[in-house]
Parts: structure tokens; C-alpha cells; sequence
């Protein structure tokens, strides 16, 4: 399906406007902030690269309102957070990666297992607790882990991803591969000193890694303007004189073109770069936050933003997406996510056998693997 020239007229000055950034040299430390190059690696989407896009949007947003429901439902224990809002980002991102670069995420992570390649069975699964899922059922919704592709964890610990995606980039660098880290973060871990650390010796050790701040205004309920002096987190950057720049996360193209012009970087030139997307989003902290820290004005501003209404939209004004034609993809993933939760319901649950399985990455001896009710010590 050929792009219209309506899409092509909108996409680059769309770019143009919502990508801000900052670069400074090695050279002196007092070299002036230039603009990040708004062109990207990729070439602009013809139509049905959009509705590809969209379509994945469109999953994500069934899936994480299938997995709130399930909350509710008993079927999802623990703590659960969602990618409701911030759908165009995760696409975006995962739109700039090849397979074989390497991610690191928060807990807010089910979009980008979805977006990285991860059946939304075998995601559903995991956050059921059951032994199909893509951890085995051990990690639950914030602990995500799929070595296939390449997804390196969700992380419950706030700013805990930081230095290990550090250390994943020293890796690639150290074995002279072409592979690029991506690491995800709220924007709440901008404020925590593994977050400095991390960029500190990234910059220092020129590592392949971009950093990603989800920047959606809220630390829990606090929000950014009110918790950090420097409420453009981009900006940050310039301390450790790293490239960055920020974008609007609720259109996609805009984010894949960023992230795009970010990872080349990181890729051709062994140089880390900070990347700050606006994706506000549409619920609270987590499932059982009623989000009551925002007022009517607020909720209603949320919702006109909505980046998958926005989108449907556009493909429609531009003649890409028929009503017909976005109800029957509707359909489509409402069955997929469906289908996926029907998976998750007959799926097993861990044996208590394997309790342990995963404690070492290789055997260990005397390796410790009493039950609980097991005695201390065996006659």
C-alpha cells in the first residue's frame, strides 16, 4: 500500500518540529550545543508500514486492557504495570532496533516484549504465573527475560537495568561486535546515582548503548516539574557531553526516527546517546493506582492525546485505514489477545520441583535446595 502524499508532506516536518536535541564535542568542555541531525537511517513508511504500526499499537493496548481486567480477575498476582498511553513510543523504539541488539527494560514492560518479538501467549502466560510463560512463570509481570530475542529483563528495581545494560554494551565493545544496547527507563530513574554512573563511564568508554527515558510527567504521582530542577531530562546528558535530544512520544514515526538517528550512532560510531520521549500515560502507577492526583482538565487532555486514536486519525484522513478496515484489525487482535489469555488459562503452573532450576546459571555443588517444611538436616 504506497504512502499518499499527504503522509509524506506531514511526516518530515513532523520530525523536524518535535525532535529537540543537544550534542557536545569531546574536545573542549565548553563547546556549544548543536542540534541533533533530525534525519534518520530509515526511509520515510509507505502506508503499510503505518498500518503495521498501528496494528501493533493496537495489540498493545488490547493486551494490557486484557491484563488489567485479569487483575481484577485473580489470574495476575503481585505488582502490575501498564503501557497504556505509551504504545507509539514502544513501537517507535522497537522500530529502530535489528533483532540482534540487545534490550533492557523497568517493570513497565509488556509492550516491549510484544514490540521485540515475544508471542502475547507466551507474555500473558508469564504474568499468569504459569510454566509456558516467557520466564517459565518464575518472573511475573516485572521480570520479563527472553534470551531469543534478546530481551535481557525487566527490572523491579528502579535504575537496576542501568548498569547492567553498561556492562552489556561493554561486552559488545570488548568482542568487537555491531550490536547495540537499548535501555528503558522511567523518568523517575534520571534522579538515582546509578542513572550518572551509568552514563559517566558510557561516555567515558564510548559504549554502544542508548539510553531511553520514558518521560510520561509522573514519578508514581509526583510530578517531574515538582521533583527535578532540570524538568527537560535530555538535558542531562550534556554533563557527561553525551548526545541527546527529546521527542514526542505519541507519534511513532517521529519516535522510530529519533531512536533510528540514536542507535545509528551508538552503532557506527561506538558512542552512547539520551533519548527522552513525552508519552504521558492514560492510567495510574500501576493496576490498583486510581490516578485521584489528576484532575478532570487533566483526564480530559489525556484522552484527546490518545497516541492510537491520534493515529487511527491520520490513517484515516490520509486514506490508509478505512473504518471497515480498522474495525476488522480491531477484531483481529481483540481475538489474538483472546486467544492469548484462553493459553494462559489452560497453561500449567510451575512444578515446586523447579523451585531452584534457575538460583545458578551453571551447576553448583552443595548447592542449597531445601523445601520449605523440608528439615535441616536428613537422618
Amino acid at each position: 500500500m504506497a504512502a499518499t502524499a499527504k503522509q509524506a508532506d506531514r511526516a518530515a516536518p513532523a520530525r523536524n518540529r518535535r525532535t529537540s536535541g543537544s550534542s557536545r564535542s569531546r574536545k573542549s568542555a565548553s563547546s556549544p550545543e548543536t542540534a541533533a541531525s533530525p534525519d534518520a537511517p530509515l526511509p520515510p513508511p509507505d502506508g503499510e508500514t503505518l498500518v503495521g504500526y498501528y496494528r501493533q499499537m493496537l495489540l498493545i493496548r488490547r493486551f494490557e486492557e486484557r491484563a488489567a481486567r485479569a487483575y481484577t480477575e485473580a489470574k495476575i498476582g503481585g505488582y502490575c504495570h501498564l503501557n497504556l498511553g505509551e504504545e507509539a513510543t514502544i513501537v517507535g523504539l522497537m522500530a529502530a532496533l535489528r533483532p540482534t541488539d540487545y534490550l533492557f527494560t523497568n517493570y513497565r514492560e509488556h509492550g516491549y516484549a510484544i514490540a521485540k518479538g515475544i508471542g502475547a501467549d507466551r507474555v500473558m502466560a508469564e504474568l499468569y504465573g504459569r510454566s509456558t510463560g516467557v520466564s517459565k512463570g518464575w518472573g511475573g509481570s516485572m521480570h520479563l527475560f527472553d534470551t531469543e530475542t534478546r530481551l535481557l529483563g525487566g527490572y523491579g528495581i528502579v535504575g537496576g537495568q542501568l548498569p547492567l545494560a553498561t556492562g552489556a554494551a561493554l561486552a559488545v565493545s570488548y568482542k568487537g561486535g555491531d550490536e547495540v544496547v537499548m535501555c528503558q527507563m522511567g523518568d523517575g530513574t534520571a534522579a538515582i546515582g546509578a542513572f550518572h554512573e551509568s552514563l559517566n563511564i558510557a561516555s567515558l568508554w564510548n559504549l554502544p548503548v542508548v539510553f531511553v527515558i520514558i518521560n510520561n510527567g509522573l514519578g508514581m504521582g509526583t510530578t517531574v516539574e515538582k521533583s527535578s530542577a532540570e524538568p527537560e531530562l535530555y538535558r542531562r546528558g550534556a554533563a557527561y557531553r553525551m548526545a541527546s535530544s527529546r521527542v514526542d512520544g505519541t507519534d511513532v514515526v517521529a519516535v522510530r526516527d529519533a531512536a533510528a538517528a540514536a542507535v545509528e550512532r551508538a552503532r557506527g560510531e561506538s558512542k552512547p546517546y539520551l533519548l527522552e520521549t513525552t508519552s504521558p500515560r492514560l492510567k495510574g502507577h500501576s493496576v490498583v493506582d486510581p490516578a485521584r492526583y489528576r484532575s478532570k482538565e487533566e483526564r480530559e487532555a489525556l484522552k484527546a492525546a490518545d497516541p492510537l486514536a491520534k493515529m487511527a486519525l491520520e490513517l484515516e484522513e490520509a486514506g490508509v485505514l478505512s473504518p471497515d478496515e480498522r474495525d476488522r484489525l480491531d477484531a483481529e487482535v481483540k481475538a489474538e489477545v483472546d486467544a492469548a489469555a484462553d493459553f494462559a488459562d489452560r497453561s500449567p503452573e510451575p512444578d515446586v520441583s523447579t523451585l531452584f532450576d534457575y538460583t545458578y546459571a551453571t551447576p553448583v555443588a552443595g548447592e542449597f535446595r531445601r523445601m520449605p517444611a523440608d528439615p535441616v538436616f536428613r537422618s
